[in-house]
C-alpha cells in the first residue's frame, strides 16, 4: 500500500522527507500465553499513527523504535520502542512538521538544523519494507526449535525447502508453523 502523494519527481513544498508509518492494531495481546487482550497499547491509542524511524540501533527481534503521539498527552511527540506485531497498515507517509523532525532524529538532532532529517528513508526503501511488513508472515519451528529467522507466508506451505531438505508441516497453531522432517504417515484405505 502507497502513500497517495506525489512521485518523486514532484516534490511538494514543505517536505522534509519520507518516512515508514504504521497505525497501533486494535486489539494487543500480553500476558501468559497472551492472554491478556487490550485496547491498543500501553502508551499509544488502537489506530494511532506512529513514524518508523530506519532502526540505528537493535531493539530486540520483532521490536521497532517508534515515534508517535503519547496516549496521555495528544500535543507532543514521544519516543517508545514497540512490537512490530502489534502494528499494521504499513505505509510511506511525507515528514512535513519540525517537531517530527526532532523526535525522529533523536539524540542525533542538530538545532544549527531543525529541518533536516540526520537518518532519512528512500521513499523506495520504505517503500520496500511496507511491502514486507504487510504480508503476513508465520514463524517456523522445526522438529521443536525456533527459527527466528526463517518465516513463512500465512497460511504456511505444506512442504517447505530449507537448505536443500524438505520438510514437512506438522501442526499449525497459534505459536506458528511446525515442520518436522519426517514426512507425514501415508492414510491407508481398506481394500474391498
Amino acid at each position: 500500500m502507497t502513500d497517495t502523494g506525489p512521485t518523486q519527481e514532484e516534490t511538494p513544498d514543505g517536505l522534509l522527507g519520507w518516512c515508514l508509518v504504521a497505525n497501533v492494531v486494535r486489539e494487543t495481546a500480553h500476558g501468559e500465553s497472551g492472554l491478556d487482550i487490550q485496547h491498543g497499547m500501553k502508551h499509544f491509542r488502537a489506530g494511532a499513527l506512529l513514524w518508523l524511524p530506519p532502526v540505528r540501533w537493535d531493539p530486540g527481534h520483532g521490536r521497532w523504535p517508534a515515534v508517535g503521539r503519547h496516549r496521555g498527552n495528544g500535543r507532543r511527540y514521544v519516543n517508545m520502542v514497540v512490537r512490530a506485531g502489534d502494528l499494521e497498515n504499513f505505509r510511506v507517509k511525507g515528514v512535513y512538521s519540525e517537531a517530527l523532525v526532532r523526535s525522529l532524529n533523536g539524540y542525533e538532532h542538530d538545532p544549527a538544523a531543525p529541518r533536516t532529517l540526520q537518518n532519512p528513508w528512500t521513499r523506495e526503501r520504505a517503500q520496500t519494507r511496507a511491502d514486507a511488513w504487510n504480508q503476513p508472515r508465520e514463524l517456523v519451528r522445526i522438529d521443536g526449535h525456533s527459527r527466528p529467522w526463517i518465516s513463512v507466508l500465512n497460511p504456511p506451505p505444506a512442504e517447505l525447502q530449507v537448505d536443500g531438505e524438505t520438510l514437512h508441516l506438522a501442526h499449525y497453531g497459534t505459536r506458528g508453523a511446525h515442520y518436522s522432517r519426517t514426512p507425514p504417515p501415508v492414510e491407508r484405505t481398506p481394500e474391498p
